[in-house]
């Protein structure tokens, strides 16, 4: 999987009309189906149009959001190791 391709991913889901936390969870389900991995963790952090224009207009906000798949069978360094890379 070519790094290109994760972008790519993301715009595939970001197109719907969606929360963030939903395209989270299935950028990590595609991940996970297409490569098999034996853990999958994604860390996605965006800036939202609707804050910073509306309402709250809060310019330098981001939400993050994390999913993971698998971890439980990774060891505790394993673990941190993933979550380190993030």
């Amino acid at each position: 999987l070519g790094l290109s391709k994760i972008p790519r991913l993301l715009d595939l889901f970001a197109r719907r009309f969606q929360v963030q936390e939903r395209i989270t969870r299935q950028v990590a389900e595609s991940l996970a189906e297409i490569l098999s991995p034996r853990a999958v963790a994604v860390r996605i952090e965006a800036s939202h149009l609707c804050m910073m224009m509306r309402g709250v207009e809060k310019q330098c906000s981001h939400t993050v959001t994390e999913f993971q798949l698998g971890a439980e069978q990774l060891t505790d360094s394993e673990r941190k190791r993933l979550w380190e890379a993030l």
